[in-house]
């Protein structure tokens, strides 16, 4: 029996307006996204303290390539007048830059238009080194020729150099990566406060992508200052997993609690910043509460794991460490891949689909360590003790997690980190249940690269996940990490994990 007023005409075409709202926003997220390119953000500050560093280096070389080339140098005093003569230069250079605002993006962009004021400070440098010399008369023990070479020879490479970082950046500029990508959370009036206050800033550093907001109409309208609607809160998770999103801005006020926190539940396990906007609010707190982007006051509710250094400092330490060890190895390496190839019919590397970095799938590789026929690339059954699929081989390299050592490949190749949260197949489960079904926020351990080791097995926490505790106390570990990570946190754990590996109890 129908309810009194109502008509099926009008809740059909409720129905169809909603497909035709939900394929227009679909539109616009796949338009938007062939548009985007996938590149990392660079911070800026990161890049001009690297810059700082390069020309610092630069000036350097410069002086002791033209100390090593200058005629009858070789006989004459010891080097370490030239060296203090060029620190004091290099860095007397930099400090002047910086402190007349020659390390700005945009100074960076354009260095022709500031040639002269880098004429004039490396005039100053070289002075300041000069004086250095007579004050601490040490310059009887420098050749005046070489000096006079240097200064000329290193205004010369400095300039060069300062064209040649330009043409990287506008590079980097153009593909968007020293701006944040940023997407408003919730629309109407709070929204178009936002937006405008952003229009009205100057060197923002953001890009506004547009708006997710369940809701539809007045509320919250189609287009708002001229930010398009791209969809809801559910395929705002998915086009942050699709795309590289720096931060939300949540624009819905602070009385509106159950909602915020229903939607923050949602959002906390993305890799992003998410700030709530101040703009409106009626309750105040200290200014140093507030965070800005331009003019608009932010509250911070969550911050992108690693910061800014992070990633960087985290790249070089992988790249580095994974290297030296792939050498090291080399000949276990061999003896390994020798061992499972005689040991069982088969490849000697199993390949296998694995959460990385922001759910993206990776293939991690290993040395097979069961019968080709038993492979299970999904792990839907994870090894237990005297699981008969695993070989003899297999048995003493899982136990001692030989087994992983090509996992060293992932992380040259920027797949994998080597400590983080372990990377778990698509279909892993524990006690039966996969694992995202048994821990609430499990997707939150994907915030950061996943590891060859981490703070979880470190502890105990690694082998077969047979009881849902098992993989609980192994996600609240790997949070810990992901909140608490530094440079000497990494170390220590791989400074722990020859000791860890030693525990076999639990490796099968």
């Amino acid at each position: 029996m129908k309810p009194e007023n109502f008509n099926i005409s009008s809740a059909a075409n409720a129905g169809t307006l909603a497909f035709d709202t939900h394929s227009t926003w679909r539109q616009r997220r796949d338009s938007l996204l062939s548009q985007l390119p996938d590149r990392p953000f660079v911070a800026p500050r990161v890049a001009v303290a690297l810059i700082r560093l390069a020309e610092i280096t630069l000036l350097v070389l410069v002086g002791f390539l033209n100390a090593i080339r200058y005629p009858g140098l070789e006989e004459a005093n010891p080097l370490y007048p030239y060296g203090m003569a060029l620190a004091t230069a290099a860095f007397s250079l930099v400090t002047m830059l910086q402190v007349g605002g020659l390390y700005g993006l945009s100074e960076l962009f354009n260095p022709l238009r500031h040639l002269p004021r880098f004429i004039v400070s490396w005039f100053l440098a070289i002075c300041l080194g000069a004086l250095l010399l007579f004050a601490t008369k040490m310059g009887a023990s420098v050749s005046r020729g070489w000096f006079i070479m240097w200064a000329t020879s290193g205004l010369f490479f400095f300039i060069a150099g300062r064209f040649a970082i330009a043409a990287i950046l506008r590079r980097l500029n153009n593909h968007g990566q020293f701006n944040k990508r940023a997407v408003l959370v919730g629309g109407g009036a709070d929204a178009e406060h936002v937006i405008s206050t952003l229009n009205n800033s100057s060197d923002t550093g953001i890009t506004l992508l547009g708006i997710f907001d369940d809701r539809l109409g007045s509320r919250s309208p189609d287009i708002t200052q001229g930010l398009k609607k791209l969809g809801t809160i559910p395929d705002l998770i998915d086009f942050v997993r699709a795309t590289r999103i720096d931060t939300l801005i949540l624009t819905l006020p602070h009385t509106a609690e159950d909602r915020l926190m229903s939607i923050l539940k949602s959002l906390w396990v993305l890799p992003v910043d998410i700030r709530l906007s101040a703009q409106g609010q009626k309750l105040r707190y200290r200014p140093r509460a507030y965070s800005y982007i331009g003019n608009l006051a932010l509250l911070d509710v969550f911050d992108r794991p690693l910061g800014d250094w992070g990633p960087f400092i985290k790249a070089v330490e992988d790249k580095f460490i994974a290297s030296i060890a792939l050498v090291l190895l080399g000949p276990v390496f061999a003896a390994v891949a020798l061992a499972v190839k005689l040991g069982s019919k088969g490849p000697v590397l199993f390949k296998q689909k694995r959460y990385g970095f922001n759910n993206e799938l990776i293939e991690v590789y290993k040395f097979r360590s069961m019968y080709v026929s038993e492979a299970d690339v999904d792990a839907r059954k994870l090894v237990s003790k005297g699981d008969p699929r695993v070989t003899r081989v297999g048995r003493f390299i899982r136990r001692t997690s030989l087994d992983e050592l090509p996992q060293l490949l992932n992380v040259l190749k920027g797949e994998l980190s080597l400590v983080g949260p372990r990377p778990h197949a698509t279909k892993a489960s524990a006690a039966g249940n996969l694992y995202e079904s048994v821990v609430d926020g499990y997707f939150a351990r994907h915030k950061v690269k996943p590891g060859m080791t981490g703070w979880a097995q470190i502890n105990g926490w690694r082998g077969e996940t047979d009881t849902a505790e098992k993989i609980e106390r192994r996600v609240e570990h790997d949070l810990y990490y992901i909140e608490n990570w530094s440079l000497i946190f990494d170390l220590y754990i791989l400074a722990r994990t020859p000791l860890a590996l030693l525990n076999t109890e639990q490796a099968y």
